[in-house]
């Protein structure tokens, strides 16, 4: 059997130096390079050519923030600084900062807020301090915004030590020796006049030592303040923190009218500082005015059930109102037409003029009515009871009252005067005879050329006397304009003294003459005359000549 030839065996060695495969160099550099790659990787924690979520804050100061320092959201590393610019738009030490968020972060509010803080004691190593915002308010978008009024920066030790120069230093020596003073300082009876007494007298060290005794009451009513802030229901407190938020965050939005408000609050503060004489006294009223609004709130509350019983109870004829409106629209334009100048307006045109005088009238009556008054009373307390006094006049006595003998004489005196004829009503007088003359006093109107009468009778009897008896001239009641007829007392009409027949009374002059006599007038008769010549104001003379119907020129 033949074996075959190993070709192999045959075909020519090659050196080892000569074989061509992969350069060595080219090997190393591929390492190292991705040796680089992977500690870039390792140490940077980002992958190149990429940015992730990016926001930008604006600080008054950068401090010492460096870019890669930690950004932290309650602790937990949520980014890192990308970058530290200065801040275009304004002057002085203001940056901007770029912040790279990642998505543990997210999302992030209108409302964040940045701040820097130093994780190691007052300096060195700082960090931003992000907080995202609450989650109602809306969120914001890669490469927005914080403003200034949302970001703050550390107060650094060297800006301590600098508000501690000394100026700053004397005044606050100056404070504090003027607080002492203040609390050592013994008033006098002029700053004691508008304090309180429990207080007068004492230093204000001791005054508010004994203020410590009334600290109990005090804390409490502020603890059940305390406990009232909690609100009544769950999430009061948060939707208070919550609208404080939107508060400050509306006065953030407009710098400048958040300055004006610290100046005119500065400017109130100066002028309560004027005022701060009227402001201790307002404030030492104080104390009771709380005392009075307590109960006067303690009242309203008392008030506040009965007053939601009637409002529900209003409710029904509340929503009846609109119904009511709209039905009286129709008697509203009547109304209208009612009162315009063809109708209502002209009549009261027309009765302004009255309603003047009916005015003028009014005040006229202020001074009528008073004397109507009194004139009243007098009727009512004196003419009217006199008018019920029935008259004892003997066997001539009627027994009724005598404002009912005037209405019957009335009546005789019509019932006499229904004679009439052609030249009307008389009233015929007979005349009798007798033994007895009589006559009546002078009448007429008397004086230079006019001639005055006297007329005569005769009876059968001598009268039996004159009643009342005449006083004479001389012993008449005096009249008094001041005296009020009201406060008069009644006169006693069955009281009065009967006089002689010939109607003289005590020390007087007769108004008429009696006298026995066979035909003729006697010297009696004359001396009456004479005594009664030039008397014109005989009431009884005038009544008798008025109604004498054969007197010359007289008519009946």
């Amino acid at each position: 059997m033949a074996f075959g030839r190993n070709h192999d065996a045959d075909a020519p060695r090659v050196l080892r130096k000569d074989r061509r495969g992969l350069n060595p160099v080219k090997v190393g550099v591929v390492l190292l390079t991705a040796l680089c790659v992977l500690l870039y990787f390792a140490f940077t924690k980002n992958v190149p050519f990429t940015h992730g979520f990016e926001v930008k804050a604006v600080f008054q100061s950068a401090v010492n923030i460096r870019p890669d320092s930690p950004v932290r959201i309650a602790g937990v590393d949520v980014g890192k600084v990308q970058r530290v610019e200065r801040y275009a738009k304004g002057d002085g030490n203001a940056s901007v900062v770029t912040l790279e968020i990642n998505d543990n972060g997210l999302p992030l509010h209108k409302d964040a807020t940045a701040k820097i803080r130093p994780r190691i004691f007052l300096e060195g190593n700082f960090f931003v301090d992000l907080t995202p915002g609450t989650p109602s308010a809306p969120t914001i978008s890669s490469g927005d915004t914080l403003p200034i009024t949302q970001t703050a920066q550390p107060v650094q030790l060297d800006e301590i030590l600098t508000a501690l120069q000394s100026d700053t230093r004397a005044d606050l020596q100056q404070l504090l020796d003027s607080y002492g003073t203040a609390l050592t300082y013994q008033p006098t009876a002029a700053d004691d006049a508008d304090q309180d007494p429990a207080v007068r007298g004492k230093t204000a060290a001791q005054a508010l030592n004994a203020s410590i005794k009334t600290g109990a009451p005090a804390l409490r009513n502020a603890a059940i303040v305390n406990q009232a802030l909690l609100g009544l229901a769950s999430h009061d407190l948060s939707d208070l923190i919550d609208n404080t938020g939107k508060v400050t965050k509306a006065l953030s939005r407009n710098e400048q009218s958040l300055k004006d408000v610290v100046t005119n609050f500065n400017r109130t503060l100066a002028a309560f500082a004027d005022e701060r004489t009227a402001l201790r006294r307002s404030v030492g009223e104080l104390g009771p005015t709380i005392q009075n609004a307590d109960r006067a709130l303690t009242s309203l509350n008392a008030a506040l059930p009965n007053l939601r019983a009637f409002s529900l109870e209003l409710i029904p004829g509340v929503k009846e109102t609109p119904a009511t409106i709209d039905a009286a629209y129709p008697w509203i334009k009547q109304t209208r037409a009612l009162l315009g100048d063809d109708e209502l307006g002209g009549l009261v045109k027309q009765l302004a003029p009255a309603t003047i005088d009916l005015a003028k009238l009014s005040k006229e009556n202020l001074t009528a009515l008073p004397q109507a008054d009194l004139v009243s009373q007098c009727i009512s307390n004196v003419i009217l009871p006199m008018g019920d006094i029935k008259i004892q006049d003997g066997p001539f006595s009627t027994g009724v009252e005598n404002y009912k003998e005037f209405w019957y004489t009335v009546v005789g005196f019509a019932g006499e005067g229904q004679n009439f004829d052609g030249n009307g009503h008389y009233v015929r007088f007979a005349s009798g005879g007798g033994d007895n003359l009589w006559g009546t006093g002078l009448y007429g109107p008397g004086g230079t050329g006019n001639t005055q009468y006297r007329q005569f009778s005769r009876t059968n009897k001598p009268p039996l006397g004159t009643r009342p008896a005449y006083p004479g001239p001389d012993k008449q009641t005096p009249y008094n304009p001041k005296a009020t007829c009201k406060n008069q007392p009644l006169p006693n009409l069955n009281g009065a003294a009967t006089g002689p027949a010939d109607g003289s009374g005590p020390g007087g002059v007769p108004s008429s003459v009696h006298t026995q006599v066979q035909g003729g007038t006697t010297a009696a008769t004359t001396a009456a005359n004479q005594a009664r010549a030039g008397s014109t104001s005989d009431l009884a003379a005038q009544l008798v000549d008025r109604l004498n119907p054969f007197r010359t020129g007289a008519s009946r």
